[in-house]
């Protein structure tokens, strides 16, 4: 059994962005992430960016409005404090709401836009704008929670905040907001807002983390993911290898599994020990599998080395036999906490 980790490998760490190719389970690390944080007491915000309500369905709370509400209590510390998880479902629309009533004070003549369907349209053909809103929102909850005197709308000052963002793909794009406005706004508060949000993102209080799998394109697109994120001088963080397979058999056996060496006649024994009906058919479809999960395994060391050659730090999640739910949440969150990632 491991030694639990006592201290964080980012200390420094206000705003973890969490990305990864679709699939590979980023937004269930984010929300384990959240649940790790606020293990040592901390208060922590778990924002969403894609309009999936994912946090919602993982939680299993009714879908999140635009406003800060608490989800669940953080995973139990080494000293029983656990903070909590509040949750923010971020949408462009709103934010531009709120945008026009704080800058331009459109309060009732915004939605009047809405209804209208201006407010639409200028998020669609405006995407750099849209990046803008939702990544400002983030920035405004991380203002607050630092700003001595001042609090978030929903009253409350978080120690640290996990974005939940979009894929790899899109990720530098996506945080890189000044590069995405340098055609469509050159002055103004859009353009002020955008390299004010570019101050945090590029500092060390955030770091960017990437999910990925042990199969050859996420594992590939991470790669990429770390070169885009260091050309647009954006932290990375760590990797997070996900829905790894347990490692039930020794090396040796896994071996002899692939080469198709394992005793048959002591699998046939060991089955009749624990009261198994043998026959041919069963004990070859046994032979089949194993084979099968010994030549996955060895597909995934191989993409374990090229993850391990990225030169940031990475940590492990096995996958659940049974699925994520609330309670398998909390037992990724421990692991991450073991790992030393919150």
């Amino acid at each position: 059994m491991s030694t639990p980790v006592t201290s964080s490998d980012w200390p420094r760490v206000e705003l973890h962005v969490v990305t990864g190719k679709g699939g590979t389970g980023k937004s269930t690390v984010a929300a384990a992430l959240a649940l790790a944080l606020a293990s040592r007491g901390n208060n922590v915000l778990l924002c969403e960016v894609e309009g999936r309500q994912g946090i919602a369905q993982m939680f299993d709370v009714s879908p999140l409005p635009y406003e800060e509400r608490r989800i669940a209590s953080g995973l139990p510390g080494p000293k029983g404090n656990a903070g909590n998880v509040f949750a923010l479902h971020i949408d462009a629309e709103s934010a531009l709401l709120e945008y026009l009533a704080m800058y331009y004070k459109l309060g009732r003549a915004g939605r009047a836009l809405d209804r209208f369907g201006v407010i639409d349209f200028a998020t669609t053909v405006a995407p750099g704008v849209r990046d803008v809103l939702l990544t400002g929102k983030v920035f405004e909850a991380a203002r607050a929670s630092r700003k001595k005197g001042t609090s978030s709308k929903a009253g409350q000052k978080y120690d640290a905040i996990v974005l939940d963002a979009p894929p790899t793909g899109r990720i530098a794009q996506f945080l890189n907001v000044n590069g995405e406005l340098a055609g469509l706004a050159k002055a103004g508060p859009i353009k002020k807002q955008a390299d004010t949000v570019m101050t945090l993102f590029r500092s060390p209080r955030t770091a960017i983390h990437l999910v990925t799998v042990l199969e050859e394109m996420p594992v590939q697109e991470t790669a990429d993911g770390i070169a885009d994120l260091r050309a647009a001088e954006l932290p990375v963080g760590g990797v997070v290898v996900n829905l790894a397979r347990p490692r039930d058999l020794a090396d040796d056996e896994l071996k002899a599994a692939r080469e198709g060496t394992l005793d048959r006649a002591a699998i046939e024994s060991d089955l009749r020990d624990v009261g198994i009906a043998v026959d041919d058919v069963l004990v070859d479809g046994l032979l089949t599998e194993a084979h099968d999960h010994a030549e996955r395994r060895a597909l995934e060391d191989g993409q374990r080395e090229l993850v391990g050659e990225m030169g940031v730090p990475t940590y492990e999640l096995e996958r659940l036999p049974s699925g994520v739910d609330l309670g398998g949440l909390y037992d990724l969150a421990a692991s991450l906490r073991e790992q030393g990632m919150a």
